[in-house]
């Protein structure tokens, strides 16, 4: 992690840093993990500057942009205020597209706009960064950065909600008009989240409740199903059910018909990835921080076991034992992963080097991924 910092200009400060906020957004949450094992208080520093340069620099317009200032138009004392009224950009090295020009799906992931889901990573490393600090300014900038995503990625009827995957980065129009297969589930879960935290830390005022965000979400996500073969979607649905389950205990999720959905379509998944497992494969025909994403979902499974097994007035006892053993089988997957992407000769490949950042990032989490998995 420290290198991570001095290689993208966060120590020290650098101009242009290298900012990408899903990169950064498990960053902060490594080095709030960092500081909790060690009470070292360099690394809460350093979460504390990531944050301050990620709104610095994704809540304003590109430098290659016409436009200057705040994404979200407001002035300058104000945009300091309230950084993420505006959203934040994703960080790509290509400038969004146009509206009305002609759309290229290969260049369309190198092009910078605003994704949902990387929008809840920052919800969370902001609401774990207030968790931690006892200070209700990051879960506020958080709850705001929730009414503003929420608002501008939902489209259609209240009764038909469904959500754009990928916006422009002033928000004003759909890059991607398709729906991000666990976009609604993430948002259900961190919208939760957030209300939580400000509820113990602050109190909540009318302006800041998500309850009819929350409603929102948990109507887009009846009746779907999540399962997958992507590892990195696999690790979201595992992590998503321990912070779900670590929600419903402090009685801030009430949904444990979906949580038993969710674990059921994460037991799917991992039967899928395993058929057509790419672990078997060499380092330039796997991408790293996809199989972390995994690695990070499977070491919540003991966790998710232990808090099934203390509470089990909450959860459904032959539910939760019969599913979480059958979860468990999978578990030494994580070791593998981390094995294979700790040799040197694996962090040499061409795949490595090419997203270099990101996997150095999620390598780290997965390690010690305590920082970004506690909701305490």
């Amino acid at each position: 992690m420290i290198q991570f910092a001095e290689k993208t200009g966060l120590l020290p400060a650098v101009l242009p840093p290298e900012r990408y906020l899903w990169t950064d957004a498990f960053a902060v949450c490594n080095f709030i993990g960092l500081y909790r094992q060690t009470g070292d208080e360099q690394y809460r520093r350093l979460a504390l500057l990531l944050v301050d340069q990620v709104h610095d620099f994704l809540g304003r317009h590109r430098r290659d942009d016409h436009r200057a200032g705040w994404i979200s138009g407001l002035g300058e004392e104000e945009g300091q205020k309230h950084p993420t009224k505006g959203g934040l950009r994703i960080g790509k090295k290509m400038r969004e597209r146009r509206q009305g020009e002609p759309f290229d799906e290969r260049l369309e992931w190198d092009r910078d706009g605003q994704y949902f889901h990387y929008l809840t990573q920052w919800m969370h490393a902001l609401d774990c960064l207030s968790r931690v600090t006892g200070d209700p300014t990051y879960n506020r900038w958080a709850l705001e950065l929730a009414k503003t995503a929420h608002a501008r990625f939902t489209c259609g009827p209240r009764e038909d909600i469904r959500l754009y995957w990928k916006m422009s980065i002033d928000l004003s129009y759909p890059l991607v008009s398709s729906m991000g297969h666990h976009d609604p589930l993430d948002g259900l879960i961190t919208y939760s989240e957030l209300q939580a935290t400000a509820g113990k830390l602050a109190g909540l005022s009318l302006s800041q409740k998500l309850s009819r965000e929350i409603a929102d979400m948990a109507a887009v996500c009846e009746g779907k199903d999540w399962a997958t073969d992507d590892p990195l979607g696999v690790g979201g649905l595992l992590i998503g059910a321990y912070r779900m389950a670590q929600l419903i205990i402090a009685g801030s999720l009430t949904r444990r018909d979906l949580f038993e959905i969710v674990v059921e379509d994460s037991l799917t998944s991992l039967d899928r990835f395993e058929r057509k497992s790419s672990l078997k494969l060499p380092a330039d025909y796997r991408l790293a921080f996809r199989e972390l994403g995994l690695s990070i979902g499977l070491q919540a499974i003991e966790k998710l076991q232990g808090l099934i097994g203390r509470y089990p007035d909450v959860f459904k006892k032959a539910f939760g034992h019969s599913h979480i053993q059958s979860l468990r089988r999978y578990a030494r997957l994580s070791e593998a992963i981390n094995a294979f992407w700790l040799e040197d000769k694996n962090r040499e490949s061409a795949s490595w080097l090419e997203h270099r950042n990101i996997n150095m990032v999620m390598l780290a989490t997965s390690l010690a991924p305590d920082g970004y998995l506690s909701l305490q």
